[in-house]
C-alpha cells in the first residue's frame, strides 16, 4: 500500500511541475498537452532565453572592453530620425515595413524607438533581431514578448545609439530584413 501512494505522490508532483512549466512558457512553444510536448516546448523555449542571454552578455563584454565613445553634442528638440519639418515641434515619427511573412513597425518616442514585430513563430528569429540592433548600435532597454496560437509579437523599446545615423524607414528595413530568409521559405510553402 504504501507504494502506490508514494507513486501517486510523484505523479500529482509531476504533474503540479508540469502545469508549472506550462503556465511559464508561452504557448506557442508547445504543440500539445501531454507530457512530451510539455517538456520539448519548455526546453526549447530555455534554449532560446540563453541565446539571447549569450547575446546580451557577448554585448556587455564588448562594451566594457571598447573605450567609452565621447558625447556629441545634441539637441534634447532634434531626436535623431526627424526631418527638418518636425525640428521645431516634436512629433512622433514611425515607418512600418510590412511582408507576407512578418509586419514590422518602429516609432520615436523620444529619445527611444518602440519597434514591434509580428509574425509566425520562427525558432531563432529573436536573436536575429537582437544582432541587427546591436550591429545598428542600438541598446536594448526592454523586451516584451507576446503570443497566440503560431502567432508572435516581439515588442522592443531601443535607446538610439551615438553611432546610429538609420531613418526609422531604414530601421524597419533592416529589421525586416532579418526575416528575408524565412520570407523565400514561405513564399515557397505558400506555392505548393
Amino acid at each position: 500500500m504504501s507504494h502506490i501512494a508514494v507513486e501517486r505522490n510523484r505523479r500529482r508532483q509531476m504533474n503540479e511541475h508540469l502545469k508549472i512549466l506550462r503556465s511559464l512558457t508561452p504557448c506557442f512553444y508547445i504543440k500539445r498537452g501531454d507530457q512530451a510536448s510539455i517538456i520539448g516546448g519548455v526546453v526549447e523555449f530555455i534554449k532560446e532565453l540563453h541565446q539571447v542571454e549569450q547575446s546580451l552578455e557577448a554585448k556587455k563584454r564588448r562594451k566594457s572592453l571598447s573605450p567609452s565613445p565621447v558625447p556629441s553634442p545634441r539637441l534634447p528638440e532634434t531626436p535623431l530620425f526627424l526631418n527638418n519639418n518636425n525640428l521645431n515641434s516634436f512629433k512622433e515619427v514611425g515607418a512600418c515595413c510590412n511582408s507576407p511573412v512578418a509586419d514590422v513597425e518602429a516609432r520615436i518616442s523620444g529619445t527611444n524607438v518602440i519597434l514591434r514585430t509580428v509574425s509566425r513563430r520562427i525558432p531563432g528569429q529573436i536573436v536575429r533581431i537582437i544582432t541587427v540592433l546591436e550591429r545598428l548600435s542600438f541598446e536594448i532597454l526592454h523586451l516584451n514578448i507576446s503570443s497566440m496560437e503560431d502567432t508572435v509579437l516581439y515588442s522592443f523599446v531601443v535607446k538610439i545609439g551615438l553611432e546610429c545615423q538609420l531613418s526609422v524607414e531604414e530601421l524597419a528595413l533592416e529589421v525586416q530584413q532579418s526575416f528575408r530568409s524565412e520570407s523565400t521559405a514561405f513564399i515557397k510553402e505558400m506555392e505548393n
